[in-house]
């Protein structure tokens, strides 16, 4: 399986979107479609998928507990699905002191799992408090994880899965080893039905590999940063370097999630490089 992401736009104005959908379309089976990343206010995923589904793109819309609570949250799900979205990425959502709107004031009403909780009660025809709705929701409902997890993280996931997450979508993986140390780690937990897709990240330069040594969960080995400093197109290494991450990756997991640091005007290259084109 292949994804890839995109930021809705910070406006109407929806061409660059679905100038970025369209590189994507015969490449990829999903299209993520984010819920004001990093905290910074735009289109919302409902509206953003509504328009790809409606061009017959299929997309796995991103919510987060960051901005609603526990009723938005399930109405926004129920107005998803009778609009036709079908698959959704639970997540925690930055804080919005990340953000471009200083003083908003987060909700966190729910976290990841009682979310996932939640979308499996509507799943099964009942509100979270236990209303019996009139039709039912039947989500593909998947979660986020980091790669690098100590014991309380192992919890987490374990609790996620038993919620009724069905697909994981991990942070970048930069180290080969960490990952397979991962999959290792949670084999125990996971069933076959339980996917987990590779996240990768292209770096186009050396800062963007120290800023996201930065990021909790990622981790880019010192010898990669090292190659990106010598290289004489930064960007070019940074291509070379992820095909041959998804290459390393391919007989470890059930696909790649492609989050590139701009647009997608390279992921064909990179799929194409990577031998999954």
């Amino acid at each position: 399986m292949i994804t890839a992401e995109i930021s809705p736009p910070k406006g109407t104005d929806t061409s660059l979107m679905l100038r970025d959908c369209a590189l994507l379309e015969d490449i990829v089976d999903a299209i993520n479609v984010t819920d004001n990343q990093r905290a910074v206010m735009r289109l919302s995923p409902l509206a953003a998928c509504s328009i790809l589904q409606a061009k017959g793109l299929e997309t796995i819309m991103h919510i987060t507990c960051r901005d609603k609570n526990r009723l938005a949250l399930q109405s926004d799900l129920i107005g998803a699905y009778s609009l036709g979205i079908r698959n959704v990425l639970v997540m925690t959502g930055d804080h919005t002191s990340k953000g471009d709107h200083e003083g908003a004031k987060p909700v966190y009403d729910l976290d990841s799992v009682q979310l996932l909780g939640m979308i499996r009660k509507l799943d099964q025809g009942f509100d979270l408090c236990g209303n019996e709705l009139k039709g039912r929701t039947e989500f593909c409902s998947g979660a986020v994880t980091n790669t690098i997890l100590n014991e309380a993280g192992l919890i987490k996931f374990r609790k996620k899965i038993k919620m009724g997450a069905i697909f994981f979508q991990t942070q970048a993986v930069f180290d080969v080893r960490d990952f397979a140390e991962f999959m290792e780690k949670t084999s125990e937990i996971r069933s076959r039905k339980v996917k987990i897709i590779a996240g990768i990240i292209p770096l186009r330069s050396q800062s963007s590999a120290h800023f996201l040594n930065s990021v909790p969960g990622i981790r880019v080995p010192d010898d990669m940063i090292r190659k990106m400093t010598d290289a004489k197109d930064p960007k070019a290494q940074g291509m070379k370097i992820a095909a041959g991450i998804i290459r390393e990756l391919r007989t470890m997991c059930d696909g790649v999630h492609i989050m590139p640091i701009g647009n997608h005007e390279n992921t064909r290259a990179l799929l194409e490089m990577a031998g999954l084109l």
